[in-house]
C-alpha cells in the first residue's frame, strides 16, 4: 500500500511539474520523423496481465516487425534522428509515468517485457517476473542501461549474444530484486538510476547493493 500510495504522489506531481517543459518536445515529435508523438506497446504486468506501455515515439512504427525485432542495436537504422537523444537521456521513457499513475506499473520493478521477448524466458524465471509489477527502473534497466553498446561489443551476433548472455543475466537480475525487494531497496534504486543517468559509466551500483549475480564476461 505504501509503494501505490508513493507511486500515485509522485507520479501525478512529475507529470504536473514536468508537462509544460515536455510541450516544445511533443511539437518537435510531431513535425519530424513519421509525426508521431507516442509509441505504444503491449506489455506483461503482474500475474500475466497485459497494458500498453507508453513512450516517446524514437524508432519507426514498424520496429517491431522490422529486421531486429524487439533488439535494439547501436547505430540501429529504425531509430529516428531525434530518437537517439531521447534515447541516451532516457527521456523517451517519461510518458510511464502515466502508466504508473494508471498504476500498470510502479517506479521500481523489473522492466515490462514484450510477450514474444518473456517467451524466451525458462518458467521458474517467468514466474518470478510477473509475480511483481513491473517497474520504470529497476535493477535490471540500471545494469542494462546502455544495453545497445553492450551487444554491439560482443563477439557474437547480436540476437544469439542477446538470448545467450543478455536474457538469462537479466532473469537473474530479477531474481535478485524479488529476494530482496523492499521499500527501502526501491528508494536505493531511484537514487541509483538518478546517479546513473548523471553519470552514466558509474557502477556505483555494486557498492550500493549487495550479493548481485556475477556479471557476463561480455559486459
Amino acid at each position: 500500500m505504501a509503494k501505490r500510495i508513493f507511486d500515485i504522489i509522485f507520479s501525478l506531481t512529475a507529470i504536473i511539474i514536468l508537462s509544460p517543459f515536455l510541450l516544445p518536445l511533443v511539437i518537435l515529435l510531431k513535425v519530424t520523423g513519421e509525426g508521431e508523438v507516442f509509441y505504444k506497446q503491449q506489455r506483461l504486468g503482474k500475474n500475466g496481465n497485459t497494458f500498453y506501455l507508453v513512450k516517446f515515439a524514437t524508432m519507426l512504427k514498424e520496429s517491431p516487425n522490422l529486421p531486429g525485432g524487439d533488439i535494439t542495436v547501436v547505430n540501429d537504422p529504425r531509430v529516428l534522428p531525434f530518437g537517439h537523444f531521447l534515447r541516451k537521456t532516457k527521456i523517451n521513457e517519461v510518458p510511464q509515468l502515466w502508466n504508473i499513475l494508471k498504476g500498470d506499473m510502479s517506479f521500481v520493478g523489473p522492466r515490462p517485457f514484450t510477450p514474444r521477448t518473456f517467451a524466451l524466458y525458462p518458467k521458474y524465471v517467468q514466474e518470478e517476473i510477473i509475480s511483481l509489477k513491473p517497474g520504470l527502473t529497476g535493477i535490471g534497466s540500471i545494469v542494462f542501461r546502455d544495453e545497445e553498446s553492450i551487444i554491439a561489443n560482443s563477439e557474437k551476433n547480436d540476437f544469439d549474444y542477446y538470448c545467450e548472455d543478455v536474457l538469462p543475466y537479466k532473469g537473474q537480475l530479477e531474481i535478485w530484486y524479488k529476494a530482496n525487494n523492499s521499500f527501502y531497496t526501491d528508494l536505493k534504486l531511484l537514487f541509483i538510476t538518478l546517479w546513473v543517468i548523471l553519470i552514466p559509466n558509474s557502477r556505483a551500483y555494486e557498492k550500493l547493493l549487495r550479493d548481485l549475480p556475477t556479471q557476463p564476461t561480455c559486459y
